[in-house]
């Protein structure tokens, strides 16, 4: 699908009545961080995935890589691969990203579904020294290997997946890996936050320790109306790749709630 800059890659599965699930990948991530949660839902469910800019396949793509225009990419997606009613699928990053496109109002979006968020107001944690060190996390596979151990999950994942997660965290463009921890993470969206009027669900893993529930609590739930929050017991922060079976039951109990 043609973008500002080039193309990039949209995979689109599924039937293309009702509501489409469009998922948007952390920081780090890429389409196939959503793979496994897709396998969990209906075959007959609308999904649209893609990696965003300066991620995967579409790394090449040129800047700048700044929240505003991963929006207008997730906009453009939806406007180009979309037909019908959406909902917003966004994990971390991405969580952020969907936040932006929700507080726009496009036609067709039914809800979001925020998934280990980025909250809209920047935590006090968030420090110079904090992005700073953050922006190095994905400097090599040892370094990689590294979050994932201490800071990413709460729970083992099978070897091929932590391999992917390797794979996908190393795959980005040098300034799209920095655009996000040294400025992405600390941009106080809250005033767009308020615009956003379709219901959102918040999914939080317990241990999660980068944006962690009480986090969440505090700078993002009173800054999105119409917002609430879940829990997903005993797991950390890449609840896509730890918990894709709990992933994929609250977007379907999510639809449900919206259908009805």
């Amino acid at each position: 699908m043609d973008v500002a800059g080039g193309a990039l890659e949209v995979r689109i599965e599924g039937e293309r009545g009702g509501p489409t699930l469009v998922f948007a990948h952390y920081w780090g991530g890429s389409a196939g961080t959503w793979d496994e949660v897709v396998r969990c839902l209906s075959p007959e469910q609308a999904t649209v995935r893609f990696d965003q800019r300066g991620w995967s396949t579409s790394r090449q793509l040129p800047g700048p890589f700044h929240l505003d225009q991963l929006a207008d990419d997730l906009i453009g997606v939806v406007e180009g691969c979309v037909a019908g009613p959406f909902v917003l699928v966004g994990h971390s990053m991405g969580g952020k990203v969907s936040q932006l496109v929700a507080a726009r109002r496009p036609a067709g979006l039914l809800g979001a579904v925020l998934v280990a968020p980025a909250p809209a107001l920047p935590p006090a944690a968030v420090t110079e020294k904090y992005r700073q060190d953050l922006s190095h996390a994905y400097d090599s596979p040892q370094s990689v290997g590294h979050a994932l151990d201490h800071v990413l999950t709460a729970a083992a994942m099978p070897q091929a997946v932590r391999d992917a997660v390797v794979r996908d965290s190393l795959a980005a463009a040098d300034d799209a890996r920095t655009e996000w921890p040294l400025r992405g993470i600390a941009q106080d969206i809250t005033e767009e936050a308020r615009r956003i009027e379709v219901p959102v669900a918040v999914l939080a893993g317990e241990h999660d320790k980068v944006e962690p529930p009480a986090v969440l609590r505090e700078c993002l739930l009173p800054y999105v109306p119409h917002a609430t929050m879940a829990l997903v017991p005993g797991l950390g922060h890449l609840l896509p790749l730890e918990a894709p079976e709990a992933v994929a039951t609250a977007l379907g109990d999510f639809l449900t709630t919206i259908r009805s």
